[in-house]
């Protein structure tokens, strides 16, 4: 019986949080699991893609609570494979961005177990196009950066101060705990005007927007009671959404005010 399994590992991104954000070939990917290991951040409404009597594992992190370390994830990715064969490890976003899907990909790589990737659509694009937010924009915006806010040993990415410096949309994930630094080091180099969007559950109906200045964010944020998971978004290309000109508009009144 053993002998006729063939293993085999897709790593698929599930898209921001919409489920009909997935990609065809993600859809046909999990049509074939025979095990999907899937995230917190993948819509549980995504599995109805994959067969009734495929075995289903939830391997998801939230902050302070985990299910498994990341060594335990890869173990179960190979384990499985090996034991049903067709595994699909589905993750929240593009799983190669701040997805660790390399490492999950080079682990079932040194088994000698094939690996493929479907790419999902990260939430990093996603999120603010769905209010508007076009990150590049003819002049306005000629590049964006994405950063993570938290490094694996908890502290802010130090390339959220190059970003400061540069005139690019910056797009920070996992940031909102390190909000006031952000905002301080945006400060520093005299960008307090600039304009930033908060977007926490992004494209799905609990989606919650915050809108505002480097200077006035963390109010906003506190109003709003805006947290995790959420996008931090900071450029001139914030002020040029079509769908977000209510919030500008109501800002500036109660500044006036």
């Amino acid at each position: 019986m053993h002998n006729t399994i063939q293993p085999k590992v897709t790593l698929v991104g599930a898209g921001p949080g919409d489920p009909d954000l997935l990609t065809l070939k993600g859809v046909k990917a999990l049509a074939e699991a025979n095990v999907v290991l899937y995230d917190a951040l993948a819509n549980e409404e995504i599995m109805i893609h994959a067969p009734k009597d495929a075995i289903k594992i939830f391997v998801g992190k939230r902050k302070g609570c985990h299910e498994y370390t990341q060594d335990q994830i890869n173990q179960l990715i190979v384990d499985n494979a090996l034991t049903y064969g067709n595994v699909v490890r589905l993750k929240g976003g593009d799983p190669f961005i701040f997805g660790r899907g390399s490492e999950e990909i080079e682990f079932a790589e040194s088994f000698g177990i094939p690996t493929f990737v479907v790419p999902g659509i990260s939430s990093s694009i996603a999120v603010p196009a769905y209010q508007g937010i076009s990150l590049t924009k003819r002049g306005v915006s000629e590049s964006f950066w994405v950063i993570t806010g938290t490094t694996s040993d908890r502290n802010l990415s130090n390339d959220v101060a190059l970003a400061a410096q540069s005139s690019a949309t910056v797009v920070i994930l996992m940031g909102m705990s390190k909000l006031s630094q952000i905002v301080s080091l945006f400060q520093k180099e005299s960008k307090g005007e600039t304009p930033v969007a908060i977007i926490q559950n992004g494209t799905t109906p609990q989606e919650k927007i915050g809108v505002g200045t480097i200077n006035t964010i963390q109010g906003v944020v506190a109003e709003k009671k805006l947290s995790s998971p959420a996008i931090i978004v900071i450029g001139e290309v914030v002020k040029e959404s079509i769908k977000l000109k209510g919030f500008h508009e109501e800002f500036i009144l109660s500044n006036i005010a």
